[in-house]
């Protein structure tokens, strides 16, 4: 698997050449040379009208003396703290972009954008750094993009747009057509073609990396001798650009485990030592993940342990009744990286629900665990609209920047989720102001899961309520043939006038990227994930449904991806036992003609 090493012997494989001053033999970084084609950048020009980045020669340049820094243009949107980590990792330091002369001082520039096309465009443009940036690239200068710094090159993006972007590149960048059957956000692990040698992605193989966006940029006969590889998703995308010095890839390489990593150090030192041969796979397509969840709350004694439920109750039916302890987060997390997880998950079922910005625990598990985890975090617990004991006011958005800031890729909204879907329905009004539309508004509709917490409700007759029902495979205690799944809220305890259909829909609607599908009848039991609920809402919606609750054995989880449209499958409780380890999961679902990463 892509993280089968120990932290140790993974920091050891990919820290060759580079420049950790704490090393005890510090490599000299001067030694390497970037490669000039001798390229002219020439801004693609259909008219002049397509352009907002002018070039300027009211700069002047001079380079940094530190070989060892990395430049990071971070325009305050998203998840940086990963990609600073991953850096960090390799060796490197770390300079931020404060005025657009620092771009244009820089040794090698990264851009890691992360959220809308819009608001990214309108901050570069307003800080004066887009001009600065479209120079510094022109120079054929040592550069990568990253997810939205690919997209931004481009001459404009149909996102809220259309908008103009950098025009570097030609081309729209457009939405995934979903009805071509593909799920929109595309989320998670797939292949690349690559389409020619490109020092970068020499490691990457036949390895899946990974991928979280709705929005992409087709090849077409202007733009094909920028592209180094592409992927199949609907149709094909490009997956990342060269051009002399200057990259940029629309996947994550700080989310894609080792083979991610590869990428950020022959970028950052091309002339690193020929590290060991990576392990690789055999990726064609976009697999199914298998994704780890710790649910995260503080004990009697006040310490913050990884705990699960028996149908939401987490406390042991002993006589102390404490609260069930399966492990420390952050170590949690982190062997579960080891382990091949493809995602990991923290639920805050402790929450602070009285003042989430005062969680400060679970702030430093994310900081802490995004150290050493390089594949995609998420956390859920508390995102809503609060005021503080003062009576100060703060939004969700705020909320969920503060997770994105501390580690988060993705954030998970439950009992907020129901009461907004529950007013739109009413209302059939999109406010703005609800949380999903807030935090997908700045971050994209990729970055905010939604957590249905369902309980089953069995009837007799298909009809007998106003929510839609299934026929379910295994009748009720008197009987019943049907049921309908009743939203709850609070951790399960409060029933809602809602079904999950319902709920799916318009959380939908409203700017949900993923859901997160629970099942509070099947959560502890071990006894198989609820095969009619997962594909009642997978059909139903055109967005990730991730499978949750009741995952027993490695048959549960080829069941569901065989039965249902899922994208991904979570479990919590045996991965924490050891009952069944993940990569033995993975090997069941390989050899079941399923394609994992492995």
């Amino acid at each position: 698997m892509e993280a089968a090493a120990s932290f140790s012997s993974t920091s050891q494989l990919l820290t060759v050449g580079s420049c950790s001053s704490s090393s005890s033999s510090t490599v000299s970084f001067s030694s390497c040379s970037y490669t000039s084609q001798s390229l002219h950048f020439l801004r693609y020009k259909p008219n002049a009208k397509s352009l907002n980045c002018k070039s300027s020669r009211s700069f002047s340049v001079r380079a940094s003396t530190d070989d060892c820094v990395v430049t990071i243009l971070d325009y305050g949107a998203g998840n940086v703290r990963s990609l600073r980590n991953a850096i960090k990792h390799l060796g490197f330091d770390i300079k931020d972009v404060q005025t657009p002369e620092d771009i244009l001082k820089a040794k090698r520039l990264i851009f890691p954008g992360v959220g809308a096309f819009a608001p990214a465009m309108d901050v570069l443009n307003k800080k004066g750094m887009a001009e600065a940036l479209c120079t510094y690239i022109e120079q054929d200068r040592p550069f990568l993009g990253i997810c939205l710094g690919l997209q931004l090159l481009f001459e404009s993006s149909e996102e809220n747009g259309p908008v103009k972007g950098l025009g570097l590149i030609p081309g729209v960048v457009g939405r995934f057509d979903s009805s071509k059957g593909i799920r929109v956000p595309h989320i998670g692990w797939n292949a690349l073609e690559i389409a020619k040698d490109t020092q970068i992605l020499d490691d990457v193989g036949q390895s899946h990396v990974y991928f979280v966006h709705s929005y992409r940029a087709t090849p077409s006969d202007d733009n094909r001798d920028w592209i180094s590889s592409t992927c199949k998703y609907g149709d094909n995308f490009i997956a990342s650009i060269q051009r002399g010095n200057v990259h940029a890839v629309q996947f994550h390489p700080e989310k894609s485990g080792d083979v991610g990593l590869s990428v950020l150090r022959r970028f950052l030192n091309p002339k690193s030592g020929k590290t060991q041969k990576l392990v690789q796979g055999n990726a064609s397509k976009l697999a199914k993940r298998v994704i780890a969840c710790l649910d995260v709350r503080t004990n009697d004694k006040g310490d913050l342990v990884v705990t699960k439920g028996d149908q939401y109750d987490v406390r042991e039916h002993t006589k102390e009744n404490e609260v069930r302890n399966l492990g420390k987060p952050v170590d949690l997390a982190g062997q579960y990286y080891l382990d091949g997880a493809d995602e990991v998950s923290f639920l805050n079922i402790t929450a602070f629900r009285d003042f989430p910005l005062g969680d400060l625990p679970m702030l430093q598990v994310l900081r802490y665990a995004s150290e050493n985890v390089f594949v995609p975090l998420t956390v859920g617990g508390g995102i809503r609209d609060f005021k503080d004991g003062n009576g100060r006011y703060y939004s969700s958005l705020e909320v969920a920047s503060e997770y994105f800031r501390s580690g988060a890729d993705k954030v998970s909204i439950g009992s907020d989720a129901v009461y907004a879907a529950e007013e739109y329905i009413k209302s059939g009004v999109k406010t703005g102001k609800t949380s999903l539309e807030q935090i997908s508004r700045v971050y994209g509709n990729q970055a905010v899961v939604v957590s249905i917490d369902p309980r089953r409700v069995y009837v007799k007759d298909s009809k007998a309520v106003e929510f839609r029902t299934v026929k379910v495979r295994n009748p009720g205690p008197n009987g019943e043939e049907y049921a309908w799944y009743q939203c709850t809220v609070s951790g399960g305890r409060e029933g809602r006038p809602i079904g999950a259909y319902e709920l799916a829909k318009a959380v939908e609607e409203l700017g949900a990227g993923e859901i997160l599908l629970n099942c509070i009848d099947c959560d502890g039991q071990g006894k198989g994930f609820d095969i009619d609920l997962i594909k009642l809402i997978s059909d139903a919606v055109s967005i990730p449904v991730i499978a949750s609750s009741g995952a027993g054995t490695v048959e549960h989880f080829s069941e569901v991806f065989r039965e249902t449209n899922a994208s991904a499958a979570l479990a919590a409780g045996i991965f924490h036992r050891k009952e069944v380890p993940i990569q033995a999961v993975k090997e069941h679902l390989s050899k079941e003609g399923i394609e994992v990463r492995m």
